[in-house]
């Protein structure tokens, strides 16, 4: 008797839900298709699907759910204009103090390769050997060279 109040409890419950799962569920279905030239298509919307040889590769159900709306509290701090403005001042002054210093940092790399390039010590007969001791430094400037213009860029962006 247990079981059939259980199954009858059961039964409303569906019959309750099941509009309601109906509507929150979609199928999404993949289709293998071949044109009429010979051409195999893998996709998902049935339009493509028209005056082809189609069959379905897989078919699966979707649970779709609505996001729910948040509403910020009452006394959630709010960012005024002129907290926009000041924070950008902060942020263009932090940037350009970044590239000055970046660039300082380019010119001694650029000075030290300068340096290691009027070098040239005996024992460095083959060419390949001056390259591989200037190899660092060409890398340093390269890599400050990289960042004052990703910096410039930065602050470009922030201007407009």
């Amino acid at each position: 008797m247990a079981r059939i109040g259980a199954l009858l409890v059961l039964a409303v419950g569906l019959s309750v839900a099941g509009p309601v799962c109906a509507q929150a569920q979609q199928v999404k279905t993949l289709w293998n298709c071949k044109d009429p030239a010979g051409r195999t298509t893998l996709t998902d919307q049935k339009a493509d699907t028209v005056g082809k040889e189609c069959r379905v590769v897989s078919e699966e159900r979707v649970t779709v759910v609505p996001a729910a709306k948040v509403k910020s509290p009452a006394n959630f701090p709010r960012e005024s204009s002129a907290d926009r403005v000041s924070s950008k001042a902060k942020q263009r002054d932090t940037l350009e103090k970044e590239l000055s210093q970046e660039e300082a940092m380019l010119a001694d790399a650029k000075k030290r390769l300068a340096e290691q390039e009027a070098i040239r010590t005996g024992d460095e007969k083959n060419y390949a050997k001056v390259i591989e001791r200037l190899r660092p430094y060409k890398d340093t400037v390269e890599v400050h060279e990289k960042n004052v213009e990703a910096l410039k860029r930065e602050l470009a962006s922030l201007l407009r």
